[in-house]
């Protein structure tokens, strides 16, 4: 038996092929062809056999001619010359019931000839030919985009709309689309809009979907005919198929963008199938219909309060759809089920899978903004289990917690005794870090957990947590100068005499040029505002308006989104996290930021992210302040990047350090009460060079003032000594 592909095979399929009496059976000839097809899909090269294949083009045996079209569809390209053999058998079968022209149109050299056919193929009586037919249309437009559109084409598919078999319909609506997309696609008027809506349920699910799409252009000339439409339409809105009902509600969105009474109306119509899709047997199916759900909680929070039970975790999903559900549990969480859902979630801690079980640690921190006594007394028995992940989820979720809700602090802090011994990965022994430096007046272990942390760095890997080190022995020196002065005088010697890292050798000296200024200099620098103890518990967010998501809604776009508040575990300090400058800029005039062009780590370069912050200058208020600092220049841009995060005051990018001007581009944003109910949020950016350029939004002069007086303290406080 010869190689399946050596030369050998292929000369065996050229004989069968040419031999008479194979030719002369049909069921030979036919497997003989079919065994061509086989090599061709395992990578045979078959394309030697290109004649003897036309040859058999040529037959009434349909089962044949698909397998010799599957053929020359695989390389016609590479044999154009022979490719145009096949031409008088592709017109005799276009006046076959089964036509194969859009296998066909691909080629360039056959292009010239399917126009004819094409044209008789929409007014065939077979609706098959009419549907291949306008298909191939589509087809021939997109292998040659730049040429002319022929308008009699266009006009005879938009009659095909009100062809009787509704595939001829939807199959017109996609080859419009695709050979007027450069005109915006297809036009949709009140006659074809009431058309569509009428043979709506003859079509199948993707027909109905494709339909409902594009009938999103289309605007109700009067309210009569709006609520006409959404008469026709409320059938689809409780539609067993999940796409289809998803293609309606977000087509009811559109519609009544100022009607949010009919707008909410179905929303809670739609609660059934959305439900019904959680439980589908597909996964794709279920961790679809959970993002869409959280955008429906997003405007209406206690839709599905009382089916919270549907959105418990099964043992056997995957871990993104667990996730997932706990995100929607925390958001129907409430006085008469809190107790229920946190004995569920207290379930999820020991998960196998350690990312579902910190998601389930992080579902309980973010309910313990509300619920915070229960919660806590969950958290801190979980500590006593001396899990590594699950210590460290812990320890970064009570960081969190406190940072929003103080009056925790207390508990923590009486929680964090002896949790260092279990830690091991570094964004736990950041947040301990944290807590320490923060709390360490309250912790009477704090001075004796810093000294093992200082002791072992020499061996310590992470940047994030000598950098934190750093922060917290400063921290804890100005509480506990007594028991901390030794050690942190032994860090600062390692980190500036002996550490590698340029990061952690600036802020060192940073700190230690800090602690010349003075003892209260560095308090103001280290202590800054912290949340008020007597905020107490928060509450849910306010409903967000429905047109404010409606328009990703039936898109990836919620696929993409994270939840509100992040389940995953935060990186680095509360202080530090940093803020989507796309997010921060949103209430601004600049709308065409993304998260790519401007980023705390610049993956641009100096030149690049300079030109798009030029371009951007226009769009603010200007204000014109001189800092007379002779230190500027001679600043490193590691230092002055570790001093502005220290004071939440971002670096977005700098210019390389050999650089003539060296600049510096920055930002940063405050929150202040103008009045008793008026929250002022201000945005405020900057160009460091000789001078400072502040742009800011919206202005406030006592907001820039302060700014100024920060930015001269930081700027005086890396002067060296000798100038």
């Amino acid at each position: 038996m010869p190689y399946l592909g050596g030369d050998d095979a292929v000369r065996e399929l050229r004989r069968a092929l040419s031999n008479p009496n194979v030719q002369s059976d049909p069921l030979r000839y036919r497997n003989t062809i079919l065994k061509v097809i086989r090599s061709m899909s395992q990578g045979v090269d078959v394309s030697g056999l290109f004649s003897e294949m036309v040859k058999a083009c040529a037959t009434v045996d349909i089962v044949q001619k698909k397998l010799v079209y599957v053929f020359l569809c695989s390389y016609a390209a590479l044999n154009p010359e022979l490719s145009l053999l096949v031409i008088n058998t592709l017109r005799k079968d276009c006046q076959d019931p089964n036509p194969m022209v859009p296998h066909h149109t691909r080629y360039p050299p056959l292009v010239e000839y399917v126009e004819q056919p094409l044209t008789a193929g929409l007014r065939d009586r077979a609706a098959c030919v009419r549907r291949v037919a306008i298909l191939g249309w589509a087809k021939l437009y997109n292998l040659q985009p730049t040429s002319e559109i022929d308008a009699s084409v266009v006009n005879e598919l938009y009659s095909l709309l009100r062809d009787p078999d509704p595939v001829v319909i939807v199959n017109c609506l996609r080859a419009l689309e695709e050979i007027l997309k450069e005109e915006g696609g297809v036009a949709i008027n009140k006659p074809i809009t009431h058309h569509l809506l009428n043979r709506l349920k003859e079509c199948d699910v993707w027909g109905q979907c494709d339909i409902l799409r594009v009938l999103q252009r289309y605007k109700p000339q009067s309210d009569d005919e709006l609520f006409d439409i959404l008469s026709l339409l409320d059938a689809s809105l409780v539609s067993p198929h999940p796409p289809v009902m998803a293609a309606t509600l977000s087509l009811f969105l559109h519609l009544c963008p100022d009607l949010p009474a009919v707008s909410q109306a179905a929303l809670e119509r739609v609660r059934g199938p959305l439900l019904a899709a959680c439980g589908s047997a597909s996964r794709e199916m279920r961790f679809t219909a959970l993002c869409h759900i959280q955008l429906l909680l997003r405007s209406l929070p206690g839709l599905m309060g009382a089916h919270y039970k549907r959105f418990f975790c099964g043992y056997a999903e995957p871990a993104y759809i667990k996730q997932r559900k706990m995100q929607v549990l925390v958001e129907l969480v409430n006085d008469e089920n809190v107790v229920m859902l946190l004995d569920e979630l207290k379930g999820y801690c020991t998960d196998v899978n350690a990312d579902t079980a910190q998601a389930a640690i992080s579902a309980i921190g973010r309910i313990g903004r509300s619920y915070s006594d229960r919660c806590l007394e969950i958290l801190t028995g979980l500590l006593g289990l001396k899990q590594d992940h699950i210590t460290s989820a812990v320890v970064q979720t009570m960081r969190d917690l406190v940072w929003v809700c103080p009056q925790c602090s207390d508990t923590v802090c009486v929680a964090l005794e002896g949790c260092e011994e279990t830690l091991q990965d570094s964004q736990g022994r950041q947040a301990l870090l944290w807590l320490l430096g923060v709390y360490g007046e309250r912790v009477s272990s704090a001075p004796y957990t810093l000294e093992v942390f200082i002791d072992g760095v020499r061996s310590e890997a992470s940047l994030g947590v000598k950098m934190e080190l750093l922060t917290t022995a400063m921290r804890l020196f100005l509480c506990r100068p007594a028991e901390t002065q030794d050690m942190l005088g032994r860090l600062l010697h390692y980190c500036i005499e002996e550490e590698t890292d340029m990061c952690v050798r600036d802020q060192a000296l940073l700190y230690y040029r800090l602690l010349h200024c003075g003892i209260e200099e560095t308090r103001k620098v280290l202590h800054g505002p912290r949340s008020d103890p007597s905020l107490g518990v928060l509450i849910g967010r306010p409903a967000e308006p429905i047109s404010q998501w409606a328009s990703s809604f039936n898109t990836l776009e919620p696929l993409r989104q994270v939840a509100v508040e992040t389940e995953s575990v935060s990186r680095g300090s509360p202080e530090h996290v940093t803020t989507d400058l796309s997010v921060t800029l949103s209430g601004c005039r600049v709308h065409d930021v993304r998260s790519g062009d401007l980023s705390p780590s610049p993956a641009l370069s100096p030149e690049e992210f300079e030109r798009l912050w030029l371009q951007r200058q226009e769009d603010f208020v200007r204000l014109e302040e001189r800092v007379r600092c002779p230190a500027v220049p001679h600043c490193s841009p590691q230092s002055l990047q570790a001093a502005m995060q220290l004071l939440n005051i971002q670096t977005l990018a700098f210019t390389p350090p050999h650089a003539l001007p060296w600049r510096v581009y920055l930002y940063t944003h405050t929150q202040h009460t103008h009045s008793e109910d008026t929250l002022c949020r201000t945005l405020i950016l900057g160009e460091l060079l000789l001078k400072v350029t502040l742009q800011q939004q919206p202005r406030d002069d006592e907001a820039l003032r302060g700014f100024l007086s920060i930015l001269t303290s930081v700027l005086h406080t890396l002067t060296p000594e000798s100038e």
